[in-house]
Parts: structure tokens; sequence; C-alpha cells
């Protein structure tokens, strides 16, 4: 992967008959894993959260779907046919019997198997760009209905909101949380990528108990200790943001990505600048919660 300044990425704005969309980066607040499923999968709970910033995606009608990436993360998507923005536009399209297409351009921002849900934003930005573009008059099949199938995070990042998440993420509740809205977040992410099937292997199974919404801050990420243990840097991006004076650090879904939450912006600021020039090989990113 490669290294993108720190930075808050608003994209540019449409034009030539374009309409826009920001890929929102999710984070994981706090992520409590209680058991392994029968299918592979596992049972789990966790608070989503959304940073005011991400990749970018433009599109426009067409007459076939198409597909261009550009940004500093285009190469890690150089060799992936089917980009989950083209699979959730056609799935759109199939369940509403549209015959024409969009021609998206996505500029990526988010490191890719970052465990910020940058293929799943990135998918929900692209139905609701096609949701906004074909109208409602052709599109009477909610997304809500089958987005899922692209996967467990994509209903979160449709929405971009907090909410309480079980099941696999896909169970969702609204979640009104005070004084989350407008928080200053630094992510950091050290650029080894961690796959999620591994991390999620790596847990050892022990149910450490429920996650209650309301006390997130004292609640925890049960992945963070299988993913150290396979991508020990992650271990030192945790250590590097508690020496910033943050009020909350904690890595984000299965990494490699973590965050720091603050009471002020100036902090966050001054945090990533130690960040970038202690560890210039590290991303970073600064926004604020949704």
């Amino acid at each position: 992967m490669r290294r993108t300044p720190s930075a808050s990425f608003a994209g540019p704005p449409p034009g030539n008959g374009e309409d826009v969309e920001i890929a929102y980066a999710k984070i994981n607040l706090a992520l409590h894993v209680r058991g392994r499923r029968a299918d592979g999968y596992h049972d789990l709970e966790t608070l989503f959260a959304f940073v005011d910033a991400g990749d970018t995606i433009t599109a426009r009608e067409a007459d076939a779907f198409s597909l261009t990436i550009t940004g500093p993360f285009a190469a890690d998507l150089a060799d992936e046919p089917d980009n989950l923005v083209l699979r959730a536009a056609r799935l759109m399209a199939r369940h509403n019997g549209i015959t024409t297409g969009l021609a998206f351009t996505l500029d990526k921002h988010l490191p890719i198997a970052s465990g910020i849900g940058g293929g799943s934003a990135d998918a929900a930005a692209a139905l609701r760009l096609a949701d906004r573009i074909w109208g409602p008059q052709r599109v009477t099949v909610r997304a809500s209905e089958y987005c899922a199938d692209l996967g467990a995070d994509v209903p979160a990042c449709c929405v971009s909101r907090t909410r309480f998440g079980s099941g696999v993420g896909d169970r969702l509740v609204d979640c009104d949380i005070a004084g989350l809205a407008g928080a200053p977040v630094l992510l950091v992410n050290p650029l080894v990528a961690c796959p999620t099937g591994p991390v999620f292997r790596q847990w050892d199974g022990i149910d450490r108990g429920p996650l209650d919404p309301v006390e997130w801050r004292d609640a925890r990420n049960d992945l963070e200790a299988p993913a150290i243990a396979l991508v020990p840097v992650i271990g030192d991006v945790l250590a590097a943001l508690r020496h910033t004076g943050a009020r909350l650090v904690r890595m984000s879904g299965s990494g490699a990505t973590c965050f720091a939450l603050y009471d002020y912006a100036p902090a966050r600021d001054r945090a990533a600048q130690v960040i970038a020039a202690d560890h210039p090989a590290w991303w970073s990113l600064c926004g604020a919660l949704r």
C-alpha cells in the first residue's frame, strides 16, 4: 500500500453532469466478539461511528457501467475487476429492472484491508449515488432490502451515522450518544495489510461479555490482541497514539487502522503532526465524527 498525506479529504465538486458522494470512513468505537457460528462467521456486537472524510465517488448516467479509479491508493485496486462500486450499482439495477448504466470515478484515499470499511463505504456511496441519479421513478426497491448481500458493514455504511450492530454487524439499531457528533478524531494506519479472516481465526474463542452502547468508553475491541499477534506494528500505533493525550485510543474493526478521540481539534492536529514526524511512513487522517 502507498502512503497518503495526513489530511481531511472532501473531494472535488461535481461537474460535467456528474453527481458526487463521500464514502465516509467507518470506525468501530467498540467491538465485542460473542461467539463462532456454524456458518464460519462470528456473532458480534459493535458500535459503528463515521468520520466526516473518506473516499470520493462521482457518477453520471451512461449506456453501460464503468469505473475509473484515481487517488493515492488506486494501484491497490488495479487487479480488482469486480470492484464493490460496480457490484453495488449492478445489484440496484437488477433489483429495479434498470437497463442503463453509470460511469463512476472512485478517488481512493482510504487504505484497503484496514478496518475502516473502505470497500463497504464505497459500495454504500455508490448505492446512494445510483438511487439519486436514477430517481424514485426507476428505483422502487430500496437498497436497504439487499445491501447486506454486498457485505456485513454495508448496511451501516449506507446510513453513515452512529449505530449499534449485532449479528455479523448487519442487525442495526440507531444510537443517539451525547458528545459523539463533532468529536475530533485521528486515524492512523501503519500501511501493513491486516486481512479480516486471519484475525477472526486468531480470536481465542472467549466470550468476554456484552457491549453496552452507553458505556462504550469502557468497552473494548476483542480483535485487538489477535490483530497485534499477526501484525505487531499495530501495537506500536496504539502506543504512539496513547502518548498524544487522547481521551480514547482503540483499534478499529479487525485492523490495522487505529483511532484516537480528542477533546479539541487543536490537540488532534498537534497529535497528527507528531505522528507524521515520528512515523513518516504511516498513513493518517484528521477528521470529526459525524
